[in-house]
């Protein structure tokens, strides 16, 4: 069983860091959800991490960085689009795709010609990753921290209900409190000559094109893997039906101005697109705690973040 850690001064950040040098694995905070880190070069570290993820070894990790200077270590041929959405929206809620170097290893990339990197806006994360690059660290790789598939924790506490017995003693979980996006980063392919949207998140279409100066094309598939694209993912124990009528026995997700039929039980009524994202994850963490069978969620409308969103509840909802 990994500690929690709540009190994260800046020595227990250099402890934590020199924790992934030696090999043992950190979960920490980011803006978008708790992920569980390894040392991005050390195989060894990154398997175990695998392992206690129950991951398939052909899908890829997310590396995290620094600062802009350290994307050249990892990648490749950087298109100009790249640079400019790094320089508006980092650090932030997105993911790119780009050509690979050697050192992003197979089993970084799950053998893929692409390594995808991220700067997370969450202090924490950045002290942590700002620390283990002071001892000699390149990039932290970090999925979600949770059993592959499952609901993305969102709280310290999450993290160890999900993980703990998987964990080992040297493990560590940093707490810094609820996360404040709720949804996992948007994932820009840019190994291309346009970038493409793999998963939607935080940062928007929109958003990538007043950027970018290009008007993206939907993406209707895509040889490249990359974290929660299985049609079914983010999913609960209890099952999920999106729409309709709620029924007495039911948990419910929806936006504030629906109501609440008698018997059924309220799990997040959210006032703002927004605190829907934040929140979402917890109430479906919510339905397994109180073993409900069944969840009804009215999604959001709209575009921006209401798209990554109907995105997660509709993964949640393939079982």
């Amino acid at each position: 069983m990994a500690t929690i850690i709540s009190q994260c001064s800046l020595s227990v950040l250099r402890q934590s860091a020199e924790k992934l040098r030696a090999g043992d694995l950190v979960a920490f905070p980011t803006e978008t959800v708790y992920g569980i880190g390894a040392d991005a070069e050390n195989k060894d570290a990154v398997a175990r991490m695998y392992q206690v993820k129950n991951r398939p070894a052909s899908h890829p990790v997310i590396v995290h960085i620094a600062e802009l200077n350290d994307v050249d270590y990892w990648a490749q041929e950087i298109p100009e689009y790249a640079i400019n959405l790094m320089r508006d929206f980092w650090p932030g809620p997105m993911t790119l795709l780009l050509k690979r170097r050697e050192v992003a290893g197979d089993f970084l990339t799950g053998a893929q010609e692409v390594v995808g990197l991220r700067i997370p806006a969450n202090s924490l994360a950045l002290g942590l990753l700002n620390e283990f690059k002071a001892v000699g660290g390149k990039g932290i790789a970090a999925p979600s921290a949770n059993r592959y598939g499952a609901v993305s924790p969102t709280t310290a506490e999450a993290v160890s209900q999900e993980l703990s017995e998987f964990l080992s003693p040297n493990d560590q979980i940093l707490d810094g409190g609820p996360c404040l996006v709720g949804v996992e980063s948007t994932i820009i392919d840019c190994s291309g000559q346009n970038p493409k949207i793999l998963r939607p998140g935080a940062i928007s279409a929109e958003m990538i094109e007043e950027s970018t100066g290009i008007v993206l094309e939907e993406v209707s598939e895509t040889k490249i893997r990359v974290s929660g694209s299985d049609k079914q993912h983010y999913a609960p124990k209890a099952k999920v039906i999106i729409d309709g009528q709620s029924q007495s026995g039911e948990g419910l997700i929806a936006m504030i101005e629906v109501t609440t039929p008698e018997g059924v039980i309220r799990l997040a009524e959210p006032k703002s697109i927004e605190e829907y994202a934040r929140v979402l994850y917890s109430a479906l963490r919510m339905s397994d705690t109180q073993n409900l069978e069944r969840v009804r969620i009215i999604p959001p409308t709209g575009p921006g973040l209401a798209v990554a969103i109907r995105d997660r509840i509709n993964r949640a909802a393939a079982n």
